[in-house]
């Protein structure tokens, strides 16, 4: 099938151009070359964005098929259990109805520390989505156990490693966490390993315990300085130094704050000290990536990165510095090399919205039409 999207402004992941053609070819983007095409879109007045890339989420069954109808293209999944991440990556390898996924697989924690506390509380129902029990659920108590705790994961097939670093804080628990020491083995394990890893922390005191282990990225931004505490500017320029990428969520401490009766627990993780974090991680010069934590409950897959996309420039970054937070720049730091952008010879992955989302951010939920791997979805 070659599909040919004329007169259309075009955002390819780092830029803009205001009027261009774009053909795909089976499943990749390729110059026009003037041969006939099968299919021919009128892209006047409207805008053609890479497949959005959701840098935090949590898959589930339905998910993946939630999040392309809303232009994700693309999942980075932070926390799957084994039964589950097999089912999902079967699902998003052989059909083009539902989002691309890369995986954490199982993350490593405590034993009894976060996520314990919300799997407990998961019903049957819910835990048919996920695909496991919650006795599936693995933990790390010593450093020793670092490098067997990676083996294993890769041979879920994993394609980086998540570490939880949360005392239970922003949840109004005391939850066991891991120490520093185990924090640096497994940062070392999985160094060893060639996989990437990426902490859950969300207190300063936290990211302070990843980024001595030599992290490479953080799911969250922290959200326990106000726009008044020096800490968590001095902090931006730490995480800066280092070269450390930023996954932002706001849309998920915005849904937490927002749930009823989450004042008390979400007092540490308000919304707005997380957009008050990537106002000053932007500032620095950090790397931030789109996501939103979209989970079984709230936020909403797909619909969420609208959100945060939203939220983004109301931490300071452009329209166009927030797109590319949800294309070029996931693809780039999670080493995916065949999307993020519009450019000759790579994937497919495209949403088509209707005005100008480099102007007006709240355009990229107009959508008026999806491609993944080239295939047109039903609108």
């Amino acid at each position: 099938m070659r599909t040919l999207i004329t007169n259309v402004r075009v955002f390819d992941g780092e830029r803009t151009r205001s009027r261009a053609d774009v053909l795909v070819d089976g499943d990749r983007i390729a110059e026009p070359d003037g041969s006939p095409v099968d299919v021919e879109v009128d892209g006047a007045g409207k805008t053609l964005l890479p497949g959005l890339i959701d840098a935090h989420t949590h898959t589930f069954d339905g998910s993946l098929a939630e999040a392309l109808a809303f232009g994700v293209t693309t999942e980075l999944d932070m926390f799957c259990l084994p039964g589950n991440l097999a089912r999902q990556r079967e699902l998003a390898a052989g059909r083009d109805d539902v989002a691309d996924l890369r995986s954490s697989g199982m993350l490593a924690t405590a034993p009894g520390g976060h996520p314990s506390q919300v799997m407990a509380g998961l019903d049957a129902s819910t835990l048919d989505g996920f695909g496991d029990a919650v006795g599936a659920f693995d933990t790390i108590a010593d450093p020793s156990q670092a490098a067997r705790f990676v083996e294993a994961r890769l041979a879920e097939g994993i394609d980086y490693l998540k570490i939880v670093i949360d005392d239970g804080a922003v949840h109004g628990a005391r939850l066991p966490v891991l120490t520093p020491e185990i924090v640096a083995a497994l940062v070392e394990a999985a160094h060893a390993a060639g996989l990437m890893s990426i902490a859950h922390a969300v207190t300063t005191r936290e990211v302070t315990i990843a980024l001595d282990a030599g992290i490479d990225g953080l799911a969250h931004v922290y959200a326990d300085a106000d726009a008044g505490d020096p800490v968590g500017s001095e902090l931006a320029d730490r995480i800066a130094a280092q070269g450390v990428f930023v996954v932002t969520t706001l849309a998920y401490f915005e849904a937490i704050s927002g749930q009823a009766g989450a004042a008390d627990h979400a007092r540490p993780g308000s919304a707005d000290n997380s957009v008050h974090a990537a106002r000053a991680l932007h500032r620095a010069g950090v790397p931030l990536l789109a996501g939103t934590d979209a989970n079984p409950f709230a936020p909403i897959h797909g619909a969420a990165m609208h959100r945060e996309l939203a939220l983004l420039t109301e931490a300071g970054l452009s329209a166009e510095e927030a797109l590319a937070a949800a294309t070029s720049g996931p693809a780039r730091h999670f080493g995916l090399t065949d999307r993020g952008r519009i450019a000759g010879g790579l994937r497919a992955d495209l949403v088509l919205v209707e005005g100008d989302p480099t102007r007006d951010i709240t355009a990229t939920s107009d959508i008026v039409d999806v491609w993944r791997r080239g295939v047109r979805q039903p609108r």
